[in-house]
């Protein structure tokens, strides 16, 4: 049986460190790369720390497996098991361009079920984490559960992307909805605004297409402060493949679903 307590402070631990060389990497020149089109970019400090990871978890958990966004960890075809699904920088555009913005964001599930959830920003040293049943944290404060908010008072993180004409989805039911929320934002790390909103800095977070490595964490954090993550209909995410993701404090997620989702 895994010792869960022991494996949260070691990724701590390993999350710190990462941390410390992402920063020190600022003043470097990066190798810079675009993977499935332009803007899906992947640079060699996102390639080093998914090493740094992956070879640490390799020596000190030789059994469990490894889901990385760049492809060095294990080929995962199941949700048995202990399995790590890692983004070494969610945000890597804006790493490249702005250097903030950005998180390393970590999920660790055991068959299939959330054990322990991180997300670090690394330029403000804020680290979101949860433990399953142990409720979030940001360093070392407790998130407060998150509460009701009414459609006019949310503030949801959305991406512009879809409030025009896409494939994904009705765009006009979102531009209503857009118009019906207190305001927008789009950070362009889904692992911020997941962490953003069960820290109630946003109160829901929408978007068409997240891979496992960027939600793993989040969906986890977000749990554990009270909130509800699913897919844009309610249902339930698929850790292994892509979803389109919607995430909420408890009852925005239910009117938003009946008034503009579903």
């Amino acid at each position: 049986m895994a010792n869960w307590t022991k494996i949260d402070q070691t990724v701590k631990r390993w999350i710190q460190e990462a941390g410390a060389n992402i920063r020190a990497s600022f003043t470097d020149s990066l190798t810079i790369q675009a993977k499935s089109n332009p803007n899906d970019l992947v640079t060699n400090v996102d390639k080093e720390t998914e090493r740094f990871f992956i070879e640490n978890i390799r020596s000190q958990f030789p059994d469990h497996q490894i889901l990385g966004e760049e492809g060095q960890g294990d080929n995962v075809q199941s949700l048995q098991g202990v399995i790590w699904i890692i983004d070494p920088i969610d945000g890597t555009m804006n790493f490249v361009h702005q250097q903030r913005n950005f998180a390393i964001s970590i999920g660790i599930y055991e068959d299939g079920i959330g054990q322990l959830g991180y997300i670090y920003d690394i330029v403000h040293d804020e680290l979101y984490h949860a433990m399953k049943g142990q409720g979030a944290w940001m360093n070392d404060t407790p998130l407060k559960k998150l509460e009701k908010v009414p459609v006019e008072t949310a503030v949801l993180g959305i991406s512009a992307t879809w409030l025009i004409n896409n494939r994904h989805f009705d765009q006009n039911k979102l531009v209503q909805l857009a118009k019906d929320v207190r305001g927008t934002r789009s950070y362009g790390s889904a692992a911020l605004e997941l962490a953003y909103v069960a820290s109630g800095r946003l109160s829901g977070y929408i978007t068409m297409r997240n891979a496992p490595w960027d939600f793993a964490g989040g969906k986890m954090i977000v749990e554990e402060a009270g909130g509800i993550v699913s897919t844009i209909n309610g249902g339930e995410i698929d850790m292994l493949s892509v979803n389109p993701v919607f995430a909420a404090a408890p009852g925005l997620h239910e009117a938003l679903l009946k008034k503009y989702l579903l």
